[in-house]
């Protein structure tokens, strides 16, 4: 120990007095050889802990041009934690504060596709915000269009498959769906209008390529569309050269109104496009917070995209899980947390997360949401299917023979008693 102190003196300072030249010699001389690093004892270092410190300390060095604050947003990241891999996972986080805004008299777009994040193949978000009067116009997709409101109100118009018309209000956490084909449009109503996350069924989707009202209206000739809607050539003078895709109008009038107006004689639709998310009770409901799930059976019009809301209390954990059906899509709504993705390979990779991002695992990857900051962390789990699914593990290893996981993980029969017996879904910190 005191060669190892002595060693250590030297090297952090080399012209001290304190420390004679013969002794110096002898420490750099055994600093170069195997038999004197090996007579300091590999027992003295560990007691001491100090060479392995150095060790890291210069390893966790970074002097070269960086990014502070967005290496703050990104620790994990910044400095894996060590149960990750050296080996590579593709990263599974995309801001949509990168994502590029479309900007228009009466709101604006931006989205998240497969383009972004390359391993989002199954899903891709629409981020989008509508002034009060703002309005998305008349369109449909080639993908399904599920929705969820994250601010203000606004007003949808569909009309179903037999021709009968939808027309509803929607406000914080009330989500909507529309079918592929299903023709549709979103206006924001007073007092300020709307911002609303749209997810889509699949992963190459861009709002860009939808069929817009105004865009199909422009590349038919005015002779068609006179036969077409019964009226003169003259009437249509003033249709639009190019798309609106959004555009600035007044605000709509009374809700029963509009219902009544669109109706007509095929009357109301019998189906719900809305589902009213808070008038549900939780899922489940623990001390580390809640979930709501929401999927076809629940609301009956989504039927192939299922959702889960998280709600995790600081400190808390999304217990470690696996979805065996389908590929998660997240977004992230308030709070700040980390999440590891263990992949096939022996590979794994932990990434952090804030307000504003999407994360992706792909399906039957294990991996848990961890709360690092000290408020609420919410964010949603997202799924190609009209049935949510997961397994925990916590729950398997539970109902699985003890002596054969005691075996696995090495740990005695006090230590297996204790893993909880049923899914907790959020553990409490």
């Amino acid at each position: 120990m005191a060669r190892l102190l002595q060693y250590l003196v030297i090297m952090e300072n080399p012209n001290q007095d304190s420390v004679t030249e013969a002794n110096a010699k002898s420490v750099r001389r055994d600093k170069f050889t195997r038999r004197g690093f090996l007579g300091i004892g590999s027992a003295t270092l560990a007691v001491a802990g100090i060479v392995p410190a150095m060790a890291a300390d210069r390893s966790r060095s970074d002097p070269g041009p960086g990014n502070p604050a967005l290496d703050g947003q990104n620790p994990d990241s910044m400095w894996p934690p060590a149960t990750d891999s050296k080996s590579l996972v593709p990263t599974f986080k995309y801001p949509f504060s990168l994502a590029n805004k479309r900007v228009y008299e009466g709101g604006w777009s931006r989205e998240v596709t497969v383009r972004e994040l390359p391993v989002s193949k199954s899903m891709a978000g629409v981020n989008m915000r509508l002034t009060a009067g703002g309005v998305r116009e008349l369109h449909w997709h080639t993908a399904g269009e599920w929705a969820i409101m994250l601010y203000g109100t606004a007003r949808i118009t569909a009309i179903d498959a037999d021709g009968k018309s939808f027309v509803a209000d929607v406000t914080k956490n009330d989500l909507w769906y529309f079918p592929s084909g299903i023709p549709h449009s979103i206006q924001g109503l007073e007092p300020d209008g709307a911002e609303f996350m749209l997810v889509f069924d699949d992963g190459d989707f861009s709002e860009a390529e939808t069929v817009l009202l105004s865009d199909s209206m422009a590349h038919l000739p005015r002779e068609v569309l006179s036969k077409n809607f019964g009226v003169a050539e003259q009437a249509l003078k003033n249709l639009p050269k190019q798309e609106l895709f959004i555009f600035q109008t007044e605000v709509p009038g009374a809700l029963e109104a509009d219902q009544k107006a669109a109706a007509g004689i095929p009357g109301k639709s019998p189906i719900d496009f809305a589902f009213r998310t808070m008038e549900m009770p939780p899922t489940k409901r623990t001390k580390g917070g809640e979930v709501r799930i929401v999927d076809s059976s629940k609301f009956k019009a989504s039927t192939t995209v299922a959702m889960a809301m998280v709600t995790v209390h600081p400190g808390g954990l999304r217990e470690l899980h696996w979805h065996p059906n389908a590929d998660e899509w997240q977004y992230y709504i308030s709070g700040k947390g980390r999440m590891t993705v263990v992949a096939t390979g022996n590979r794994a990779r932990t990434m952090d997360f804030q307000a504003g991002d999407v994360g992706y695992v792909e399906k039957t990857l294990l991996h848990y949401i961890e709360n690092t900051g000290d408020t609420d962390l919410i964010f949603l789990e997202m799924f190609k299917s009209s049935f949510y699914q997961d397994l925990s593990l916590s729950e398997w290893l539970a109902h699985t023979p003890p002596e054969l996981v005691m075996a696995h993980l090495r740990i005695d029969k006090a230590t297996f008693d204790a893993i909880p017996k049923d899914k907790l879904v959020v553990v409490p910190g």
